[in-house]
């Protein structure tokens, strides 16, 4: 009987259950597997399959087999497996050298069969080299550990799709797509655009050159320099980045943003974790659901919101636009301002707390809603004047307006159940405050690197 038809009717009698739709195409995905059990002449050479061994304490049974694929260097590998982990180098020149490691329980009953369970086949395409793996019926997840290791030129791109395992690449100067229903990928240096997608996994990469797309179920997200723009975006975990030069949406369901340098437009949202961002260079849109804001050096239109944290700014040169429902809000002004504007500061029942530059030109409008409880006070350096009046709950409303140096763009304070203080700055610590924000920021994105990219077991989180 023909391979294919024996693969076809093994896999129509292992889904006697499953649509003939879904059976037929399961057939068709197997032809090439069947097919591919012979590689063509000039496409792979020495394709050897080692012997069943088992290990020094006799729980595992493996298998492995090699092979080696003719490449030129500015191509593309595809790879797709619909189980196991995947690991790249980058160092090889002119072809792909690849070993495909199984492992199982030895004291699985099927054990011998379940390690030919497990078919590769590799052909040239248009554009570089087609890699497919693919394992037979559907009694091999979670019994079966598949580890494909490939050694490919470090001047080529990667396009990399499994069904469930890690994903490890090293530094390519091409670019790279991976995406696995469930594991971990960590890459180095990307030489192009990224895109990194997993349902349910962490997800680390280095530097970017180019625009970088980072997806997760629930993991964490981690990524050095990015130099075009970055959409980032996981259900729970944190994200952190080192810079991202170009455009940025950042969003989580519930985990912490870090970012050290912002380069453009920057939009970050999290429903209840902290949000954290040093040096801005553009627009700035930060909403969080419940945690604090903190932006070291604000240089470009800021608007940020939060229900349940405080919102926290070291230096202020660009007009802003911070709010907060129960957290107090800080800011320290610099002068002279970089982009001049009108600022809204707003709290539901905190503090506000405001630190001018005494060369700064400014005029301060604010205002006390429960004046009878909370206090406004400036100091005395600013040209002052109170007013007291009905609040609209009831109780007394305290406002005052200030001027410092004749006056000049307006600062708005609004809070409802909180005090307003109006300092003085003090140049020397507002430094010392830039210096060390900076710094810790600094240290968070290699830290969760390394972290991420600690050797791992070669076995598959199946």
């Amino acid at each position: 009987m023909p391979t294919t038809l024996r693969v076809f009717l093994r896999l129509s009698e292992g889904n006697k259950a499953r649509p003939p739709l879904i059976v037929f195409f399961a057939a068709l995905a197997a032809i090439p597997i069947a097919m591919g059990l012979s590689l063509p002449a000039g496409v792979a050479a020495d394709a050897k399959d080692a012997q069943v061994h088992r290990s020094a304490d006799g729980s595992r049974l493996s298998r492995e087999s090699a092979g080696s694929i003719e490449a030129r260097d500015g191509q593309k590998l595809r790879l797709v497996l619909d189980l196991g982990n995947v690991v790249i180098k980058t160092e090889n020149t002119g072809k792909i050298d690849y070993k495909v490691r199984l492992e199982v329980n030895s004291a699985e009953k099927d054990a011998q069969r379940l390690l030919k369970n497990f078919a590769v086949s590799t052909r040239e395409s248009p554009d570089g080299v087609y890699f497919h793996g693919q394992t037979f019926g559907h009694q091999s997840s979670g019994r079966l550990w598949i580890t494909v290791e490939l050694n490919i030129p470090k001047n080529y791109n990667v396009d990399v799709v499994t069904g469930g395992g890690n994903i490890e690449v090293g530094d390519i100067s091409g670019r790279a797509s991976l995406v696995t229903a469930g594991g971990t990928i960590v890459a180095g240096n990307i030489g192009g655009s990224a895109h990194l997608e997993t349902a349910g996994g962490h997800l680390a990469v280095k530097d970017v050159t180019g625009d970088l797309t980072a997806i997760t179920g629930g993991g964490h997200i981690t990524a050095g320099a990015v130099s075009g723009s970055a959409t980032l975006h996981t259900n729970g975990g944190h994200i952190r980045a080192e810079s991202i030069h170009g455009p940025a949406h950042l969003s989580t369901g519930g985990g912490n943003i870090s970012v050290e340098h912002s380069g453009s437009e920057l939009v970050a949202e999290t429903v209840g974790g902290q949000i954290e961002v040093g040096e801005t260079s553009g627009l700035v849109k930060a909403k969080n659901g419940g945690g604090s804001i903190h932006v070291v050096r604000v240089s470009g239109p800021t608007n940020l919101e939060t229900s349940g944290g405080s919102i926290y700014l070291t230096e202020v040169d660009s007009a802003v636009k911070a709010s907060t429902s129960t957290g107090g809000i800080t800011a320290w002004f610099v002068t002279p301002a970089k982009l001049p504007g009108q600022c809204e500061f707003q709290s539901g029942d905190g503090d506000i707390v405001v630190y001018i530059p005494r060369q700064l030109p400014v005029t301060i409008d604010a205002q006390v809603q429960s004046g009878d409880e909370h206090q406004l006070s400036f100091d005395p350096a600013f040209t002052t004047t109170f007013h007291r009046g009905d609040a609209p709950g009831g109780g007394a409303a305290v406002s005052a307006q200030g001027s410092l140096n004749g006056g000049g763009e307006v600062i708005h304070l609004r809070t409802f159940a909180g005090n307003i203080h109006v300092v003085m700055s003090d140049t020397a610590k507002q430094l010392q405050l830039y210096k060390q924000q900076m710094q810790q920021l600094q240290q968070k994105s290699p830290l969760q690197l390394r972290l991420l990219q600690q050797p791992r077991s070669a076995r598959n989180e199946q």
